[in-house]
């Protein structure tokens, strides 16, 4: 696991940024894998957060650790059809069993195309990790 995924195993919650029209959304997200060297998150295709991304698919996520440092991950998202990048993320965080499975038609994972991730604190310098 890269460092900027196990960072966010370690928040359990994080937050993902969208845009819709000039108006910035941020929701809290806990669903993330790392499979095929890829970083991945999932949603709902009928949900405002899906049709964000795929109007604008730059987003940013951040969380904080228990120890006060936090990690921003600025980049962009594709959404990724394939069942077993699906499966995979259904295995990967088991309780999205209880809402979705991989060919329910609204379960949706996406993956970033391209991204950076920078791990910050109060007191060092930041690490920049480039996904």
């Amino acid at each position: 696991m890269n460092k900027a995924a196990q960072f966010l195993s370690d928040c359990q919650t994080f937050y993902l940024a969208t845009v819709e029209n000039d108006q910035p959304r941020v929701r809290p997200f806990g669903a993330f894998m790392e499979w095929e060297g890829k970083t991945y998150i999932c949603t709902n295709n009928k949900k405002n957060v899906f049709a964000q991304i795929i109007k604008n698919p730059k987003v940013e996520i951040s969380g904080m650790d228990k120890n006060g440092k936090w990690i921003r991950i600025s980049g962009e998202v594709k959404p990724d059809a394939r069942k077993g990048a699906k499966e995979a993320m259904l295995a990967a965080v088991p309780s999205l069993q209880k809402m979705y499975n991989a060919d329910d038609g609204i379960y949706e994972v996406l993956y970033f195309t391209e991204a950076t991730a920078t791990i910050y604190s109060f007191g060092g310098e930041p690490e920049v990790i480039r996904l």
